[in-house]
């Protein structure tokens, strides 16, 4: 092996390590995979703890620049685990992803909760592992908060963009998303709803109930329509 593939394995391991990113190239076809992961919190203009796992926005928006400008990088899939976070971060990585010209599929494992709800719903297509979870509720506010109805005109604004780019993206009803914010019933100490892996699908927030191979599968498949080829290399067994 020589130096210059020894360098290359080394940023492969440094972008895992510091960006949860790498290009996935090994898999018999002429495509290149990038893959991206949201993980622990979404990390906005105030950094959080050091022991924190978190996803950085000032990382993650030049990459997907990057990505969009790219000729070697032909689709994006984007794995999620986290918590939520901040909601101008979270908002302003979903609409890059939206954006995107190149073929995006989304995997929530674990949990894709709050602000990571529209992360989710940003790409062409997502999957929700079976134990998989998205919770929704309203729009919450740290710090000193003003109790005049300036303060709640600007909450439900928040909120409206929220909702609003939910509603956009994938097949439910922003009045639908707004009953499952305001529930009162599920959280003994809180509102809101917890959609587990196929109440999602149900809803109409996620497209398909499956894990990595199925999202690999349909992420090749896109890729192979947007070339033109019509099919893109499926993996694994035919599914009807």
């Amino acid at each position: 092996m020589g130096k210059s593939e020894d360098e290359k394995n080394e940023r492969k391991d440094e972008e895992i390590k510091e960006y949860g990113q790498m290009t996935l190239e090994d898999n018999g076809s002429d495509y290149k995979i990038h893959l991206l992961s949201v993980i622990g919190e979404i990390e906005g203009h105030e950094n959080l703890p050091g022991n924190s796992k978190t996803t950085k926005y000032e990382h993650v928006l030049p990459q997907l620049a990057a990505i969009e400008d790219s000729r070697e990088i032909d689709g994006l899939l984007i794995l999620i685990n986290s918590v939520g976070g901040d909601v101008e971060a979270g908002l302003a990585i979903a609409e890059m992803i939206a954006s995107l010209s190149k073929p995006t599929v989304s995997l929530v494992l674990g949990g894709s909760h709050s602000i990571c709800v529209p992360l989710a719903v940003s790409t062409d297509y997502s999957f929700i592992v079976k134990t998989g979870t998205m919770l929704i509720h309203p729009v919450r506010m740290s710090g000193m908060i003003l109790g005049v109805p300036q303060t709640y005109d600007y909450f439900k604004k928040i909120q409206d963009r929220i909702t609003g780019f939910i509603s956009s993206h994938c097949a439910v009803r922003q009045e639908r998303l707004e009953e499952l914010m305001l529930e009162t019933g599920m959280l003994t100490k809180d509102m809101g709803t917890i959609l587990v892996g196929g109440e999602a699908v149900e809803e109409g927030l996620i497209n398909e109930i499956g894990g990595i191979r199925e999202a690999l599968d349909k992420l090749y498949e896109l890729i192979g329509q947007d070339d033109g080829a019509g099919q893109g290399r499926m993996r694994g067994s035919q599914k009807e």
